[in-house]
């Protein structure tokens, strides 16, 4: 009896290959109970498109994949009119909602911009309980989405942000004096030249991998922590054994997308018997519990923030600095931040 197959798209090449090779290798190396399909979405929603497209062709039960912006929702809409399940993670997951629409065959679990606000809000009253905060967004789609669900939840705390203009990829950076805090999703080349003009920079995206960190020898920026080797210590040998890189905080959540999606077809001979376990499942992954019956939205299962900071180095370190909204996720050091007030 043939085994059940899980269709992968993922970001071979392109810009977003960083994320997709976490992903790829959850996919290749591991063993699991399932045949696997992978396609190279090429990092653009086209080729997302076509590669969810060539999967639902190929017979696959499941689709999983993870990460960015446009190339997430192409992948779950295209496997939506082809009705197979997609699983997928690391986009938040309101983007995740407004971009795919009523759910139907998606199924999505991540954190939320409001999760990211809260946590950055955490290390900020490190400094104070009210700050005046910079914030380094863009005007694509990620300064909409920060703009439209992070900046309520950080302003109902007490803290004053100031929208400073930005072109993302070699734009002059506004002037910061007079900002304790600079927040952004900025690049890290163009976060690299703030990092010292703030006693503390917040920043997600691209600043949550130490391949960017290392690249532009940024330290003390602090970000989100959504997985760590501490829940999955060998797989974060293996990988860093198969690969020569550091772990990357996707690797947890790729192998989450596996455990899942063999959940789904192990209970199920059909797509559709598959997206109906799906929408009743609740389970101990890698990543933590998922639980899609107690979403904040249908077809999203979310999944906690720590606040954590880079030492930088020849290999950066990611250290976990608050974890009041993770306590599962251990604290490996203090916030440290330029003790001086900015210049005035």
């Amino acid at each position: 009896m043939p085994r059940p197959l899980i269709g992968v798209v993922l970001a071979a090449t392109g810009r977003l290959a960083p994320l997709g090779a976490p992903l790829d290798f959850v996919a290749r190396a591991l063993s699991w109970p399932v045949d696997v399909l992978v396609r190279d979405s090429a990092s653009t929603p086209e080729g997302a498109r076509g590669a969810a497209l060539s999967l639902a062709d190929a017979g696959v039960r499941v689709v999983v994949t993870l990460g960015g912006t446009q190339t997430l929702p192409a992948v779950a809409r295209a496997c939506a009119e082809r009705e197979v399940p997609c699983v997928s993670t690391t986009l938040p997951w309101q983007v995740f909602a407004a971009a795919v629409g009523e759910p139907g065959w998606a199924f999505h679990f991540s954190w939320g911009l409001d999760d990211i606000a809260a946590v950055f809000a955490d290390l900020w009253e490190h400094l104070g309980p009210a700050t005046v905060v910079g914030c380094l967004w863009n005007d694509g789609p990620q300064g909409a989405a920060l703009r439209r669900w992070f900046r309520p939840v950080a302003e109902a705390r007490g803290h004053r942000l100031v929208d400073l203009p930005y072109r993302e990829h070699g734009g002059q950076l506004p002037d910061l004096a007079g900002l304790d805090v600079v927040t952004s999703a900025a690049t890290a080349s163009d976060l690299a030249a703030a990092v010292h003009r703030a006693r503390l920079v917040t920043c997600s995206r691209w600043l949550t991998y130490p391949f960017s960190v290392a690249r532009h020898g940024l330290d003390r920026v602090a970000t989100i922590v959504y997985w760590t080797p501490d829940r999955g210590p060998d797989l974060a040998a293996a990988y860093e054994d198969a690969t020569g890189s550091p772990w990357l905080q996707p690797l947890g959540v790729a192998h989450a997308l596996f455990e899942v999606a063999c959940r789904a077809v192990a209970g199920s001979d059909s797509r559709a018997g598959a997206a109906e376990v799906l929408t009743g499942t609740r389970m101990a992954t890698l990543a933590g519990v998922l639980d899609w019956t107690a979403g904040p939205a249908p077809g999203v299962a979310r999944i906690p923030l720590a606040g954590g900071q880079w030492r930088a180095g020849d290999r950066p370190e990611l250290v976990v600095v608050d974890n009041r909204r993770a306590p599962a996720v251990p604290v490996g050091g203090e916030l440290i931040y330029s003790s001086a007030k900015a210049y005035r």
